[in-house]
């Protein structure tokens, strides 16, 4: 069964027809071409689809596309403006906390949207916010430490 939605996507307004059974993610990578989320797990354990939707993060692998109707949904690619990196994405550079860089858009995201909600965060409330997200690159620690130095400043 087919629906009309509409949403926007990085500030873009976008309708269009989805069958009702398709994930987010089905739709903005496969419809609409936002790749920087990614099919990992499939079933919402490892952060690699996040995208924020309404300022939530959410895994839009296992969230329907007919749910978003109406939504705001920011995607990886909505996060740098005019080319300039967000100041979370510099975090991440410099502190070393991309390697190859799979799960690094879920980490992005969920991290801007802890600096958005304004809360100041310990180390351990960090670590608990991230705890959605599996990197099998790193260790863990350059991640939090540019989590750390996003949300500090």
């Amino acid at each position: 069964m087919l629906k009309e939605i509409a949403f926007t996507v990085n500030d873009k307004a976008v309708s269009l027809e989805v069958d009702v059974g398709e994930s987010l993610l089905e739709v903005l990578r496969n419809r609409l071409g936002y790749t920087g989320a990614k099919k990992g797990c499939g079933v919402g354990e490892c952060g690699a689809c996040t995208v924020l939707i309404d300022g939530t993060p959410t895994d839009s692998c296992i969230y329907l596309a007919v749910w978003a109707d109406g939504k705001r949904i920011v995607t990886i690619e909505g996060i740098a403006k005019d080319g300039e990196l967000s100041k979370v994405q510099k975090a991440f550079v410099e502190e070393g906390a991309i390697q190859c860089g799979f799960c690094t858009p879920g980490f992005v995201l969920t991290t801007t949207a802890m600096i958005d909600s304004g809360k100041k965060y310990t180390r351990e409330e960090i670590k608990s916010e991230l705890a959605g997200h599996l990197c099998r690159c790193t260790g863990y620690q350059n991640i939090v430490k540019a989590v750390e130095k996003a949300v500090a400043e």
